[in-house]
């Protein structure tokens, strides 16, 4: 294809999606129509966005969006419609609206009733319909940018000023809220108004609830308040002196405050995973992606990293990049690795490797952590997870990630055993 043909493609592309794009607003602000009207004769929104056929959504086609290619498939399986195909997240159904409700008393009507994230390619991740009626686009956790929904920083700080003066009786159901309002301040250069804000939050937080004082450690480390930080987190250990969760945030403010050696302590003490490095990983034996028969032990002689991700998960494809890398440049030289997918949608998933042209061999049973055969049986907590295995099947490390895992398997390689 020359040049010019190319162009003209691309261009073509782009008008193409533009039309979708326009075409998928046009449906919101129809669905928005038949919420309204729904709820003005129920004085209620409806359980799931099929309850609005026929009597108030009589064109089902409103509710595929033109850049869905499956022609009625959500992003997050757990939005799926319990009635029709339905290409729309919908914000508000059965298993949401506890949540939803509190988050309103907070953000108001401005955050997302209906979510799209078909639209590939652009600026935005989704385009969504407000419980106001009104459609605009943001990044694919709202929560972390409010200056979507409100228009700019200036107006999200207002917003959430006043949302977080209900004074929510959960306050981790504010908790991107909370965070996010000190982002904004310290974005604005207004620190003082960042650390008043977080005195304020003393005064109001349970203080029976070990994660609000997790979520209080945050805050204080945004706004520079390390000491008082490390101050509160030593007490919080004499009453708490075996929960994992605390004695990791010990190990983390000790390295902020560069004590590297107690770093080390705590994260030792944190984690009892320590105590299998140079022994030998329980064995495995199911099947990959494919189909094919797989296990630990097929990958005796050759360093293996064990690697716990998932499409869903934002910080695991930051580390792709790293992981190609790696295994580009030592794949002949005896490393390999063993994708462990905790993912619950096939279709999502295998796009995701062939776009990414991932080469290593995949396992999913199709469940996310909580299920997983896999990582129940490694005690997977978080992703991503990367287990690094030597050529005897002995653990080098559970932490096998970002600019260590390189020098790690380099090490790995040079052992002869």
């Amino acid at each position: 294809m020359d040049s010019n043909a190319q162009q003209q493609n691309e261009t073509q592309n782009v008008e193409h999606e533009k039309r979708n794009i326009n075409l998928c607003t046009q449906n919101l602000k129809t669905i928005g129509k038949a919420v309204q009207s729904y709820l003005n004769d129920n004085d209620d929104y409806p359980e799931w966005l099929s309850d609005l056929h026929s009597k108030y959504l009589q064109d089902t086609s409103n509710l595929i969006c033109p850049a869905d290619k499956e022609n009625g498939q959500v992003f997050h399986s757990f939005n799926e419609d319990k009635n029709r195909s339905i290409s729309y997240d919908y914000q508000f159904h059965p298993e949401y609206r506890e949540e939803k409700s509190e988050q309103r008393l907070i953000y108001g009507d401005a955050m997302p009733l209906v979510r799209c994230r078909h639209h590939k390619n652009q600026e935005f991740t989704c385009l969504n319909l407000s419980f106001a009626f009104e459609v605009f686009t943001s990044s694919g956790n709202w929560e972390y940018t409010p200056e979507d929904m409100y228009g700019s920083p200036e107006k999200a700080i207002e917003a959430l000023e006043a949302g977080l003066k209900h004074q929510p009786k959960n306050h981790l159901v504010a908790e991107f809220a909370y965070t996010t309002l000190v982002d904004l301040y310290i974005d604005a250069g207004r620190m003082e108004d960042a650390k008043k804000f977080v005195n304020r939050f003393k005064m109001t937080m349970n203080q029976d609830n070990l994660k609000t004082w997790f979520l209080l450690g945050e805050l204080l480390e945004m706004t520079n308040q390390r000491e008082e930080f490390l101050t509160i987190f030593e007490q919080l250990e004499e009453q708490y002196p075996e929960d994992r969760d605390l004695l990791k945030q010990l190990a983390f403010i000790h390295d902020k405050l560069g004590n590297s050696e107690a770093a080390a302590a705590y994260d030792r003490k944190s984690d009892p995973k320590y105590e299998l490095w140079g022994k030998v990983v329980s064995d495995f034996s199911t099947t990959d992606l494919d189909g094919k028969p797989i296990s630990l032990q097929q990958y005796r002689g050759k360093v293996v990293l064990l690697d716990f991700w998932g499409v869903w998960c934002g910080f695991c494809s930051h580390e792709m990049p790293i992981l190609k890398m790696v295994y580009d440049t030592y794949k002949d030289q005896g490393f390999d690795i063993i994708g462990v997918s905790l993912d619950d949608e096939e279709a999502v998933l295998r796009e995701y490797i062939k776009e990414n042209d991932i080469q290593w061999r995949q396992i999913s049973s199709g469940k996310r952590w909580e299920e997983d055969p896999l990582a129940k049986q490694f005690d997977i907590t978080g992703l991503p997870t990367q287990w690094l295995i030597d050529r005897d099947g002995k653990l080098i490390s559970h932490k096998a990630r970002g600019e260590e895992l390189e020098s790690l398997v380099k090490d790995a390689l040079k052992n002869d055993s």
